[in-house]
């Protein structure tokens, strides 16, 4: 597995941050997420989102630490499902937290983005 750092990105989320972690393994883009994602921290995420260069892109959100998200989040994961899905590729979700999988679900972003309870589920499906 290769890792790379995301530009200008905390390596430890504090109250209210967000941190990510981009590493990739089988060619799969793995997003390791930490902290808050809302209107703070959107920007940072819907960045290290950005498919625009990557011929069908595969892209796992390793969620397991995500603490809080609000409608910007969901905002942000709708439009990286759609970009990815347009240039043939896909997003899924790894792990959100019971609080986080409860906004993804009132949402019904869950019917629209596969959502694994593990990151070794998200990977081999």
């Amino acid at each position: 597995m290769t890792g790379e750092e995301m530009p200008d990105v905390e390596q430890a989320a504090q109250p209210g941050q967000l941190s990510i972690l981009a590493s990739v393994t089988d060619g799969i883009r793995i997003l390791t997420l930490a902290g808050e994602i809302d209107h703070e921290t959107g920007e940072t995420l819907r960045k290290a989102l950005d498919v625009s260069a990557t011929p069908q892109p595969r892209v796992v959100l390793d969620m397991r630490q995500v603490t809080f998200m609000d409608s910007t989040g969901i905002n942000i994961l709708i439009a990286a499902h759609q970009d990815a899905a347009g240039a043939g590729g896909w997003l899924r979700l790894a792990g959100p937290t019971g609080p986080v999988m409860r906004t993804i679900q009132i949402v019904g972003v869950d019917t629209l983005i596969s959502c694994h309870a593990t990151l070794r589920q998200a990977l081999s499906q």
